[in-house]
């Protein structure tokens, strides 16, 4: 099974929901995760996991709490290309400075954390609020769990979980060279012991 994902636009605030783009919620003690470089990461999305309850059948992921996914990843997407790093991050497994996955427990006490550019500009896109909905294992665009959809990562990674798959996106120009994906992978044992650090990521495209 996996958990695919869709966007709405909203004009509510969505602090403490599940959202993509937008500010991290973060809680008052967990820093804003940097790259090597000392860049600060983009954030993709945060998961409140009771949202994704019903969905997880399986038990794989905590249903309580809120999971945070950054990468840098922000020279693909062409409103924000400009915010980028000194480093370069193609094709095939990333370096663990490229990427950060967080979890927190609970839901309480966070604190929206906006990032700006060198003109004081937010360095990010407008927040989006995630809906939820049953996706099989191999499902093709954005999901949750399940297999990666490429075969290549699937073969090369046989014992791995796809964690979090991020599909190309016209609205949000969103290019991940051709037809590519980028995947967060990690294995069940680790995902099991909630070891978030032992996440890979790895970016795939004809």
């Amino acid at each position: 099974m996996a958990i695919g994902l869709q966007f709405q636009r909203v004009s509510d605030p969505l602090e403490g929901q599940s959202k993509w783009w937008g500010t991290p919620d973060l809680p008052l003690d967990m820093d804003y995760p940097c790259a090597s470089d000392g860049e600060p990461l983009l954030f993709v999305c945060q998961i409140r996991l009771e949202d994704i309850a019903q969905y997880d059948t399986e038990g794989l992921l905590p249903h309580t709490g809120m999971l945070y996914f950054f990468a840098d990843m922000a020279e693909y997407v062409a409103p924000l290309e400009g915010i980028s790093g000194e480093e370069h991050n193609g094709l095939g497994e990333w370096s663990e400075g490229c990427y950060r996955v967080l979890y927190s427990p609970t839901c309480d006490n966070l604190e929206a954390f906006a990032i700006v550019d060198d003109d004081d500009e937010p360095a990010f896109l407008e927040a989006e609020r995630i809906v939820f909905s049953e996706a099989s294992p191999h499902h093709d665009s954005f999901k949750l769990l399940g297999r990666p959809y490429y075969e290549e990562i699937a073969e090369q990674y046989p014992d791995d979980i796809c964690l979090l798959q991020i599909d190309e996106s016209d609205e949000w120009g969103l290019r991940l060279y051709d037809c590519g994906m980028i995947c967060f992978l990690i294995s069940k044992e680790a995902l099991k012991a909630q070891k978030w650090d032992e996440t890979k990521v790895y970016f795939h495209s004809f």
